[in-house]
């Protein structure tokens, strides 16, 4: 008989038996599944961000910026356009170069772009953010500045210190007019600025030395120069010890108790002169903060501190960038004897004779206006604006902007682009005449005070000094050089100055 071989036929399918494969089913399965899952799941649009130059390790874009960040910085938006991303350091810098782009920034989405980025400068020097122009955005911040707009700064305030710009001037001319030869006008003119401020913000000048040897006018030099000062621990917060071997620390820390107690002893002085008469003269702003800290109606507690903060931004709002917009107008007016001449003759036939312009004359000098405003166009005080923070993401021309990027608005660049100006590199003061163009942040080609809720709330008190000064210098006197050509390059810091004094030969105009 044939013999038949049986077959033994396992129990189990032969992919069952190892005990490995169902977990090999089951991992694929689900791999299977989440690639039919992310496959047919709707793509996510990417953020579309702005373009930026090409960057290096570890310091971004910081080798680009050079010794102009404001010129620097507009060589660069020609290239990658007007909204850019800057890396200083690995932080993304929105910067913001063009009419349209500001007015994104600071109309269209002026809420969200209202914050301030932090700084250990401003910090340091500002009670650690109590003044206006370097709070962050808040109800303190909303509060104070209320009281700046309302009770210092308010047109009823400004046309409060009328007289006391008209005898400092007075004295500016009087002091011309002594002079036998060149005249170191930069000089004379910041005097001029800053001894105004003192007695309208403190009630009284403070000329050289105060108690402990310090001079107030480098106190407020080195104050100034420090606000213009970049702290590596900004850019490279692990790199923050720096600062204590360069003795920038040392210097911010001495700055700051010398102001400290400098208006520790004026705060202390009012109120004593408060205490002891029954008779008030004309009210300084330390008068009014203290009048508005004892009221109690703004809200919040006004300490000491806060009542300091708000003192020094006058100071640094209402000297360097007054008398460096006076500078740089007078400048450009030797360098355009046309445009001299006619404002001169306009001054000269308003005001038929009189040896002192005042300020009820100046209402009438358009052509002065105009100087100004193309001065402030051409030479902005603050050429690249005090730096935003976005408080969330937003959406601007086309880009996506991630909550808490820096912002810096090229003021300058956006005053000479051609798209918005014709002949941007010439001073050319009738370009505004019947023009409703103005300074004052409702036209974003011209902002060099800023726009929005973070705009200076100090024009009419700056522009009120700029307008006396300039009309007074212009009638009282003929101005010329005495000899050499005129040097109009810059240095820069917070604010842009002239870097040589502006040194003329006055020649006197008017009988007294």
């Amino acid at each position: 008989m044939e013999q038949t071989t049986s077959i033994n036929l396992p129990t189990k399918p032969v992919f069952l038996q190892n005990k490995m494969v169902p977990l090999l089913i089951i991992v694929s399965s689900l791999f299977l599944s989440l690639l039919l899952y992310f496959a047919l799941k709707p793509k996510s649009q990417k953020h579309k961000l702005p373009p930026s130059p090409t960057k290096l390790p570890i310091i971004g874009n910081l080798h680009q910026l050079g010794s102009f960040p404001h010129r620097s910085l507009r060589a660069l938006s020609m290239k990658y356009g007007s909204v850019m991303f800057l890396y200083i350091g690995s932080s993304p810098i929105l910067v913001v170069s063009s009419e349209e782009a500001a007015q994104d920034i600071m109309k269209t989405h002026d809420l969200v772009f209202s914050d301030r980025p932090s700084s250990i400068i401003s910090d340091e020097l500002f009670y650690r953010g109590k003044d206006v122009a370097f709070a962050p955005y808040g109800e303190y911040w909303r509060q104070v500045r209320k009281i700046s707009v309302l009770h210092l700064l308010s047109t009823k305030r400004v046309e409060s210190f009328r007289a006391v710009r008209e005898k400092e001037v007075a004295r500016m001319l009087e002091k011309i007019s002594q002079a036998s030869g060149p005249i170191n006008l930069s000089k004379l003119i910041i005097s001029t600025t800053n001894n105004t401020m003192s007695r309208i913000a403190l009630g009284k000048y403070y000329e050289g030395k105060l108690s402990g040897g310090i001079d107030f006018h480098q106190l407020l030099a080195e104050f100034l120069i420090l606000l213009g000062t970049i702290h590596i621990g900004d850019i490279f917060p692990s790199l923050a010890w720096i600062g204590r071997l360069t003795g920038l620390d040392a210097r911010l820390k001495k700055n700051f108790q010398q102001w400290d107690d400098f208006l520790e002893q004026v705060i202390q002085d009012h109120n004593e002169k408060r205490n002891n008469t029954s008779e008030h003269g004309p009210q300084d702003l330390v008068d009014i903060l203290l009048e508005v800290q004892r009221d109690g109606s703004i809200g919040i507690p006004l300490h000491k501190d806060h009542i300091k903060a708000v003192i020094l931004d006058n100071f640094a709002a209402g000297t360097d960038t007054t008398y460096t917009t006076i500078v740089w107008a007078l400048a450009e007016l030797i360098r355009h004897p046309t445009a001299m001449k006619k404002a001169q003759e306009e001054i000269r036939r308003i005001i038929h004779g009189n040896s002192i312009v005042s300020e009820d004359d100046i209402g009438k000098m358009s052509y002065l206006k105009c100087v100004i405003k193309e001065a402030l166009r051409l030479h902005p005080p603050l050429p690249l604006l005090v730096q935003r923070k976005s408080r969330q993401d937003i959406e601007v021309k086309g880009f996506h902007i991630p909550a808490k990027t820096q912002v810096m608005v090229n003021a300058w660049a956006i005053a000479r682009d051609p798209k918005s100006w014709t002949d941007p590199e010439s001073f050319l003061p009738e370009r505004f005449i019947n023009s409703e163009v103005d300074f004052r942040g409702q036209y974003m080609k011209l902002i060099p005070f800023g726009a929005g809720r973070r705009g200076c709330p100090g024009i009419p008190f700056a522009i009120a000094t700029v307008e006396l000064v300039l009309a007074n210098l212009l009638h009282g006197f003929d101005w010329e050089l005495p000899g050499e050509a005129l040097d109009m390059s810059e240095v820069f810091g917070i604010t842009v100055h002239k870097k040589s004094p502006l040194v003329l030969v006055p020649r006197p105009h008017y009988t007294k």
